[in-house]
């Protein structure tokens, strides 16, 4: 049956009309291919001045650029189609409306999935989406899924083909793409409300995302007629094997659930852990990712969050106090010293005014009488070094203006008696 649709086809092909189409064909490609390079250039000027507009409007039209000569294809085959049919008879533009109506089609294609952000996911629709519509309009779609069916593989009472194949990954993806598009809603929504604290946020985005892709997944499997309970005893066997074999992973899992629920670390605290300094940018299902004051991202595991001692600048607070050590010679008067310290703290920027620096002297040192000097700030993600390099400065201007001293080490080395040392000649 095949071979006589081919062997007719064959024949179809020698007449002269079909040459005429398709030197149509190939002219009106290169028509849209000028028009592209002419009108491009114009349009993609028009489009930078348009500043004000929302950004899914700029993002239809860098779209609408990118395929300039697909739309110029289709507008004008479709255009030249038409004419045909109005002054000729309709079998002399049948290859042109073929043509034209698999061009239409493959852009619809294109343009709808761009909906889809993984760019995997959208390459794979694609080109199953094509292909599809590419044999419905040519009309043999039953005689490919056929062939398809033909080709297949049996497993005790399951049965596997080719078709089953492309119906399965069509499905989970078409599953997977309005799952993910669910969650993207859901999750934008979600961490919108201010009202559910940060830490919320993230657990709430992350059960969701959890249980829409998981019914993506047994939806599209149970669409496919696959009896997902023969699988019962072989997924609790690759369970335990994971169980042992992923034991770092599954504790990282467990620990920033817990981390989310009791809310000792959440997105934006300010932590120390280990030489690590820096602000929580983001809390995932295995990491926390921590951006230190070089620009330095780290992804620390949940479990060490949760296992090692971790110091959080902002849990209840945004109060820090910060302690900085210094020392004055012993011929300066150590009231003075107390006063002049405390007044060169609360000039500098950051230094709270509500809760006034103290200083104490905490020792008599070998060359200087030791101090501390103690202020609190509420914004540690400013920096905790900058601060104190700048309390500093102003306890050394401070002191250089009243005379106050930093003394250093100094060492005298006397000779008690002569020491002749005889060299003997040679």
């Amino acid at each position: 049956m095949i071979l006589v649709e081919i062997d007719g086809m064959f024949h179809s092909l020698m007449r002269p009309w079909v040459g005429y189409q398709v030197a149509i064909v190939v002219g009106v490609f290169l028509l849209s291919y000028v028009l592209r390079l002419w009108l491009g250039p114009p349009i993609r000027a028009w489009m930078g001045t348009r500043e004000g507009w929302p950004k899914w409007r700029m993002r239809v039209l860098v779209v609408v650029h990118q395929r300039l000569r697909a739309i110029f294809f289709v507008v004008v085959m479709w255009a030249v189609v038409l004419a045909m049919r109005e002054f000729t008879w309709p079998s002399r533009s049948y290859i042109l409306s073929l043509v034209a109506t698999l061009a239409m089609a493959w852009l619809l294609v294109v343009f709808a999935t761009r909906l889809i952000r993984s760019m995997l996911l959208r390459r794979v629709v694609r080109i199953g989406a094509s292909i599809y519509v590419t044999l419905y309009i040519l009309g043999i779609v039953d005689e490919t899924a056929e062939v398809l069916d033909a080709a297949a593989l049996s497993i005790g009472d399951v049965r596997l083909s080719l078709l089953l194949l492309v119906q399965g990954a069509v499905v989970i993806g078409v599953l997977f793409a309005l799952a993910r598009f669910i969650t993207q809603s859901t999750s934008a929504r979600i961490n919108a409300n201010e009202d559910i604290s940060p830490s919320m946020r993230v657990l709430i985005v992350k059960v969701v995302q959890i249980i829409f892709y998981a019914i993506a997944f047994f939806a599209g499997v149970r669409a496919l007629g696959i009896d997902l309970t023969g699988l019962a005893v072989l997924s609790g066997a690759i369970g335990v094997g994971l169980g042992f074999g992923l034991q770092k992973v599954v504790s990282n899992l467990v620990s920033g659930v817990i981390i989310l629920l009791d809310k000792s670390i959440k997105p934006g605290d300010v932590i120390s852990l280990g030489d690590t300094f820096g602000w929580i940018q983001t809390l995932g299902a295995r990491y926390a990712s921590v951006v230190t004051r070089d620009g330095r991202e780290y992804l620390i595991p949940n479990e060490d969050l949760i296992t090692g001692q971790v110091v959080n600048w902002s849990h209840s607070d945004e109060f820090v106090r910060l302690d900085i050590y210094f020392g004055t010679a012993y011929d300066d008067d150590p009231h003075q010293v107390r006063k002049l310290a405390i007044a060169a703290a609360m000039g500098v920027e950051r230094v709270l005014s509500s809760r006034p620096p103290v200083c104490h002297m905490v020792g008599f040192g070998d060359s200087s009488v030791d101090y501390i000097l103690r202020f609190w700030i509420t914004d540690p993600t400013g920096g905790l070094t900058n601060i104190r390099g700048n309390v500093y400065l102003a306890l050394w201007d401070m002191f250089q203006e009243h005379g106050i001293s930093f003394p250093f080490p100094q060492r005298e080395v006397r000779l008690l008696g002569k020491t002749q040392v005889d060299i003997a000649p040679d």
